[in-house]
Formats: C-alpha cells, sequence, structure tokens
C-alpha cells in the first residue's frame, strides 16, 4: 500500500476521503465491523489507505485513519487509536483487515 498523500490533521484526512467517496462511518465492534448500512465480517474489507497521526505530548492521543473499501463496494473511514491506545478487539480486526 503506497499513500497517496499525506495530511497534516486526521480532520484534513477525513475531509478528503469524504470527498473521495468514503462516506460511511466504520466502527470496530467485537468481531465486526458496523456501519449505518449494518455489520460486517472483516474478511469482507481491505484497506486502501492508512494515515497514522501522533500527538504533540500525549501517547494517548495517538491516532489512525483508515480508507476501507467493501467487497461489494461500500467505502468508508475506520478511526482507531494505535500503540498504548489500541485495544485487542481493534488489533485483532486490522490484522484481518491487513490481510487483505
Amino acid at each position: 500500500m503506497e499513500h497517496k498523500t499525506h495530511y497534516d490533521t486526521v480532520s484534513n484526512a477525513i475531509d478528503a476521503l469524504r470527498k473521495q467517496g468514503y462516506t460511511s462511518d466504520f466502527k470496530i465492534q467485537n468481531d465486526s465491523i458496523t456501519c449505518d448500512e449494518g455489520k460486517f465480517n472483516a474478511n469482507n474489507f481491505e484497506v486502501v489507505d492508512v494515515y497514522r497521526y501522533e500527538g504533540n505530548s500525549d501517547p494517548a492521543d495517538e491516532a489512525a485513519v483508515y480508507a476501507v473499501k467493501s467487497s461489494n463496494g461500500l467505502k468508508g473511514i475506520l478511526i482507531t487509536g494505535y500503540g498504548a491506545s489500541a485495544d485487542t478487539a481493534s488489533a485483532e480486526i486490522l490484522e484481518k483487515l491487513g490481510r487483505h
């Protein structure tokens, strides 16, 4: 995966991705990815791009913005903490996403 662009803030990344058609807001819930359109298995998604951000002074401010696309064409954004902010469930789902 090669970054097309780097955005200086999380909000700029989100705004740009929305303009590219990544309109769904995905969340990790247990062993699934959810959004307003439903609940999905992570194996049905691929990570198109990822942007990582580190807090200036607080490691808890670390975030990753994922542009993801489902096998049926649903495109959206998944935002997670990473490093010290990551939880086990998120790490497992992200590992599944990373395999595609």
